[in-house]
């Protein structure tokens, strides 16, 4: 057994450092180990996991959520917040830095994407800040940090993939996410409001110059992400769509805004579909692949091994969880964090529930602290978008996220120790149809 765990790691490891794309190397690993260690038809076995992955009727959920982020990307709604938010953060501490935290958390409720909720808030925010003087590293990390919410706040694709996976209610998954979501955007807001006020130097001299009725105007350009907040979270816990018919809700809404904003066009509409449907094949190869791998493993008795290794280690509940807190945190460094939960997944879910955890809560802790593999180099993917946006080194940005990559860990932490911050609202909605 030992030696089919060993084979596992390093066909894994070689194929990753050739550079093979991930879900091709999950197909390889699988098909490796099954030819090496057992006698059975694998391409059957292949073809049978692919075709009923790849019809699931939840994933149906995903292409649609990437598609309404895409249509956004190319739409004014970058400015419209900036321009709504900006008045209201103006007199907070910390001031206008907030607009990257609140910004994120509105468009994190209509995109479901980390990196695409990074690259629209930062789009004006960054710019803009730089040139009012705000600390550009501050301004950089929090921008990285509150992107991740993306990842946590529904309608989130990793919640989708994790829901799929774990064969767990992917709209309770979301409703589970809203609570520890605004309060991971809160902790964000106090830390900047508490760092800028011992360091005054880090924002530029408050001008009182905002008046109330700028303030009211400024609402009318939330406009546009409350209408599709409304239109996809409203649908879905209204009990009258399901995810998969609200993420189409969600498309037709993100065309009415591109088409108000007169950006609706047919380059641009090319320019979301194309980039849909790179992302949808990325993810779908690489759930595929994880799939198959996990039936492998099933195969070769790989999870029950690894099960029964930790069990002999005879760990508490939450000594096992702070364990895995501080894998995944590590394996965030070295793997983007959605290729992090599925390749990893069918060990460790069996392994939380025997120790009377959740299947929610987990997607919940798991989600928290793959959202710092976002921030960590050299795979940290809004590491990448900040840089695009501002030429600035990898290493910079990422000593600026770190903060928020603290804050992030301390997150899991609270949860793991009051689950009643996730499982509230779960345990009480009651959801319609």
């Amino acid at each position: 057994m030992a030696g089919i765990a060993s084979t596992i790691v390093i066909v894994l490891v070689l194929a990753l450092g050739l550079g093979v794309w991930v879900g091709l190397a999950l197909f390889a690993v699988g098909i490796i180990s099954l030819e090496a260690f057992r006698t059975m038809p694998v391409e059957k076995l292949l073809a049978q996991i692919t075709y009923g992955t790849a019809t699931t009727p939840e994933l149906i959920a995903l292409p649609l959520f990437i598609l309404m982020a895409e249509i956004l990307f190319h739409t004014k709604l970058s400015d419209s917040l900036f321009r709504g938010l900006a008045p209201w953060a103006n007199r907070l501490p910390g001031r206008l830095l907030h607009v990257n935290v609140l910004g994120c958390t509105l468009f994190a409720a209509i995109s479901g994407s980390s990196a695409a909720t990074s690259a629209t808030v930062g789009r004006i925010t960054l710019g803009e800040l730089f040139r009012r003087g705000y600390n550009r590293d501050i301004v950089m990390g929090s921008l990285a940090g509150a992107g991740t919410l993306g990842l946590l706040i529904p309608p989130s694709i990793v919640l989708i993939i994790y829901g799929v996976l774990s064969e767990t209610s992917i709209l309770k998954l979301f409703i589970a996410g809203v609570v520890p979501g605004l309060i991971l955007a809160g902790l964000y807001m106090v830390y900047l409001g508490a760092r800028t006020t011992i360091d005054r130097s880090l924002v530029p001299a408050a001008r009182d110059d905002v008046t109330w009725a700028q303030r009211f105007t400024g609402l009318i350009n939330l406009g546009p992400v409350a209408l599709l907040i409304a239109m996809v979270l409203g649908s879905m816990y209204g009990g009258y769509a399901s995810p998969s018919e609200a993420a189409a809700v969600g498309v037709l809404g993100a065309l009415i805004v591109s088409a108000l904003q007169n950006s609706l066009n047919w380059r641009n509409l090319s320019l979301a579909c194309l980039g849909a449907v790179r992302t949808t094949s990325m993810i779908g190869l690489i759930i595929t692949g994880a799939v198959f791998l996990s039936v492998a493993m099933g195969f070769l008795g790989v999870p029950r091994m690894i099960a029964t290794e930790i069990a002999g280690l005879e760990l508490s509940a939450f000594e096992l969880i702070m364990l895995l807190l501080v894998f995944y945190a590590a394996l965030g460094c070295v793997l983007e964090g959605m290729s992090a939960i599925v390749m990893t997944l069918p060990i460790t879910l069996p392994l939380v529930v025997a120790q009377g955890f959740d299947p929610i809560w987990f997607g919940i802790f798991l989600v928290i602290v793959v959202e710092t593999a976002q921030i960590t180099p050299p795979v940290g993917f809004n590491l990448f978008v900040i840089q695009a946006m501002t030429g600035e080194r990898i290493g910079r940005i990422a000593r600026a996220a770190l903060p928020f990559f603290a804050i992030m860990i301390g997150m899991a932490i609270l949860i793991t120790l009051v689950p009643e911050i996730v499982m509230f609202l779960p345990d009480r909605v009651t959801l319609r149809g």
